[in-house]
């Protein structure tokens, strides 16, 4: 937000420099990016003073020049050669001396020590236009025989530059979204730290009712959404273009001039805070302003001459017949204040901002009026705006208020009370501060003490406060206040156990799993949560009906919320690979999102909506590609495993806890599920089938694992790290060689084998698969290894035997398996 500095000064009387109001503000909570200096006049006439034609004689060499000598009020007079004329001795004029710089348009010469016709000349004397005070070259400037020689030209116009402040407002300090407000935070800073300062307000004491008739009538239906509506008549107005120095005050702020009413509106908000409309009152059909909602769907053309289509919860300022304005947001096209406008409706009201909120946010608009209104104005100063702003009106456009002012307020909202100990604001702040200190930054803060014991204080806040709530936003304005940097460190620090919430430790888990992928070779992406509800249809295991919709959808392509990572990741696969970037691995952490109808509930409508946390890998192209020493190698699907058991172990997860099952669907050709052999699901591993992969158009294998992370958090929950010595006893190496159905995956093996001892086995290892000649059909060899090692002891033949001939029988019995 601009805020102009001699605009912030006619309500706070300070000293401080620009640079220095800058400082202050930031220390109180306004942050202010910079501070901007802005010429009235370009260059601001420096190198310009007051100088006294001494002599002035014709220049022998040409029929329109002078030779002139000028006291400058330098140690001697200037030789100028002057081409005006009305040049002439005695007079005393604006020269431009060697050095100064001086702008036409958009370019600038400097004055430089000439020769112009053979003759020396050390300066130039000037004319209005070129020193940008006008537009007349008929002649130099003369200026009256009382001015000072030597003069500062810039003084003797009192040319002020003007200083625009860059003051970044946070959402809850909507007070100070105006020139006042902004005024209001800098006084009580200013007298804080012993400044002498004085805050004024604009008066409206002047304010009268010319006539007590002419007025039109208010009627509010819809009291929830406007608490309270202010409205005034004035007659007679003549609408024309700005004063200048309003004009100059709105663009400086960066606000385009329109005409005296709407300006003086604008200005009033950007002075004040609060917004206002004017309404053309030859427009108001039936004589009567209603304030209620229109029915759903019903056409409304705004100022912009868009036509748009209501919601039944956008309020209207509407007449007797159509609606004239969206309330708080924009107006309408043909009820605005036009050069043919001669009578007006002043409208100053308070707007609920949740209603202001939702109806801008419903029809894409962001206005200064809905940015203040959906943040909080203060529903007690309508009527001293509508006085402010009818008195600027009547100023620049003339006018008679017509009629009493219409204030409809049924429930008037009272001044927040909040007690706050001292032992509260001293614990909070860290440090004691003077009771007469804390009553000073309160009374300067416009915060009424109610009543006060040795203890406590019992304050009431002023409407405008929205953001004052409870005990730690008074401690938060008194510490801002008084400042800050005033807050020294103790020699002790006084501090409490912290701990770590789940939030905490996923993202901790988070953190540990993305350096190790990012390790391997890995590279992060991070998709949308809104996808494409194309992707879903006729699919069995991500069916559309399971799609969270997404109202008001920006497009066809982000209207539902992604059911699982995958399609996002494929979106990034194709995105790279047409790029020529062909070798991917890709990881992502994303929420997904389900709704389950089934699970839905009368007393709790979110029943029925699911949010979890997945972690996504993407492996396609070449494993191993350009390399003198090793031949090209493909990704696959095991490369893909090994990464996930990587991570598994990575968290924690005995992998003798887990199995790999078959998994096959409409999203995968082959694949495998990861769940605990409590029957927890962990994820799904797979290659993405080709008719998944053309909607995409990637022509290659894609091979992609989903984790869930929440059930990896489960699993680990109670998961210590222990530690054991390695041990002093060789380990038994023994293999089996096995005829197995082909439909048997490696991972019943290793379950039979761990199954059957628990104790000495320490790991089952896949060597060798054969299937082709030479084998019955239907049928797979595998050669698999078993590592046996007891901690305490060296094995025996006997103990080996027995363990490894139950490991054998468990597997023929329980999976049909031959010994080769």
């Amino acid at each position: 937000m601009n805020i102009s500095y001699n605009w912030l000064k006619d309500y706070v009387t300070t000293s401080y420099t620009p640079e220095e109001v800058v400082d202050a503000l930031t220390a109180i909570g306004l942050e202010t990016g910079g501070v901007e200096e802005i010429e009235t006049v370009k260059g601001g006439l420096k190198g310009l003073v007051v100088g006294k034609v001494l002599t002035c004689e014709a220049h022998p060499d040409s029929d329109h020049l002078h030779i002139t000598t000028v006291d400058v009020g330098g140690e001697a007079p200037l030789s100028i050669v002057c081409g005006a004329p009305n040049v002439a001795a005695g007079q005393k004029v604006i020269v431009a001396l060697i050095g100064s710089v001086l702008y036409s348009g958009d370019e600038s010469f400097t004055i430089k020590k000439s020769k112009i016709r053979g003759l020396v000349s050390e300066g130039m004397i000037c004319a209005e236009d070129e020193i940008g005070l006008g537009t007349s070259h008929d002649g130099i400037i003369v200026l009256p025989k009382d001015a000072q020689i030597g003069l500062p030209a810039k003084d003797y116009y009192n040319i002020q530059s003007e200083y625009v402040l860059e003051v970044d407002i946070t959402p809850n300090r909507i007070d100070a979204a105006s020139h006042f407000g902004v005024a209001r935070d800098l006084y009580a800073y200013l007298k804080q730290n012993g400044q002498s300062a004085h805050l004024s307000a604009p008066s409206v004491d002047a304010f009268r009712i010319d006539r007590k008739d002419g007025g039109i009538p208010v009627r509010v239906e819809n009291t929830e959404a406007c608490p309270r509506y202010s409205g005034l008549t004035i007659r007679g107005v003549q609408v024309k273009d700005s004063p200048k120095w309003l004009q100059d005050r709105l663009k400086l702020i960066g606000l385009r001039p329109i005409n005296n009413v709407v300006d003086a509106t604008n200005y009033v908000m950007h002075e004040l805070g609060q917004p206002l409309h004017a309404f053309d009152l030859n427009r108001i059909k039936g004589g009567e302003v209603i304030i209620k909602t229109l029915p759903e769907g019903t056409e409304f053309v705004t100022l912009e001459g868009v036509v748009r289509h209501l919601d039944s919860r956008d309020l209207m300022i509407c007449n007797a017949e159509s609606g004239m304005c969206i309330a708080g947001v924009f107006g309408g096209l043909d009820s605005g204040v036009t050069e043919q406008t001669t009578d007006v409706f002043l409208e100053s009201a308070y707007f609920h901002p949740t209603w202001i909120r939702k109806s801008a946010k419903r029809h894409g608009l962001n206005t200064d009026a809905s940015f203040r209104y959906e943040r909080g104005c203060d529903p007690n100063n309508t009527v001293y705006i509508l006085k402010r702003a009818a008195m600027l009106i009547r100023e620049l456009a003339g006018g008679e208020c017509c009629g009493e002012i219409q204030d409809i307020y049924p429930q008037p909202v009272e001044n927040a009370q909040i007690t706050v100990s001292y032992r509260r604001i001293n614990s909070l702040i860290g440090k004691e501060i003077p009771k007469d200190t804390i009553r000073n930054i309160l009374n300067s803060l416009e915060i009424d003490l109610l009543s006060e014991t040795d203890e406590e204080l019992s304050l009431s806040i002023p409407t405008y406060r929205v953001d004052v709530k409870k005990d730690v936003d008074v401690i938060e304005d008194i510490l801002r206040i008084y400042g800050y940097n005033r807050i020294e460190t103790g020699d002790s620090l006084k501090s409490s156990l912290s701990f770590q919430t789940a939030t905490d430790r996923s993202y901790r888990l988070q953190e540990l799993i993305a350096d190790q992928l990012s390790g391997a070779g890995f590279n992060e992406i991070l998709n949308n949560s809104f996808s494409a509800s194309a992707y879903y249809e006729n699919l069995q295991t991500y069916p559309a009906s399971h799609s969270v919709k997404v109202e008001n959808a920006l497009s066809a392509e982000l209207n539902v919320m992604r059911q699982t990572l995958l399609f996002g990741g494929l979106e990034s696969v194709a995105y790279n690979r047409n790029r020529k970037n062909t070798d991917l691995k890709l990881y992502e952490f994303g929420n997904c999102y389900t709704w389950d109808e089934s699970k839905q509930k009368e007393d709790n409508p979110l029943a029925g909506y699911s949010e979890s946390l997945h972690l996504g890998l993407w492996i396609t192209g070449n494993k191993i590609s350009n390399s003198w020493i090793h031949a090209e190698e493909n990704a696959s699907i095991y490369e893909l495993k090994a990464y996930v058991e990587s991570i598994l172990s990575r968290l924690g997860i005995n992998r003798k806890k887990l199995v790999f099952g078959q998994y096959e669907d409409d999203v995968y050709t082959a694949g495998l599920s990861v769940h605990t052999i409590s029957g927890r699901k962990l994820g799904v591993l797979g290659i993405v089938d080709r008719k998944i992969r053309k909607i995409f158009d990637i022509d290659v294998a894609v091979y992609v694992a989903e984790l869930y992370w929440q059930q990896l958090q489960k699993e680990i929950k109670k998961h210590q790290v222990t530690y054991s010595e390695i041990s002093k006893f060789p380990a038994v190496k023994r293999d089996l060689a096995l005829l197995l159905n082909q439909a048997v995956p490696f991972s019943e093996i290793e379950k039979v084998a761990f199954d059957t001892d628990k104790k000495l086995l320490k790991d089952v290892s896949l060597f060798d698969v054969y299937e082709g000649r030479n084998l019955p059909e239907g049928k797979k060899s595998y050669a698999v290894s078993f590592i046996l090692q007891d901690p305490e002891k060296t094995l025996t033949d006997p103990q080996i035997d027995a363990i490894m001939n139950r490991i054998r029988d468990n597997l023929i019995q329980k999976l049909e398996a031959q010994l080769r």
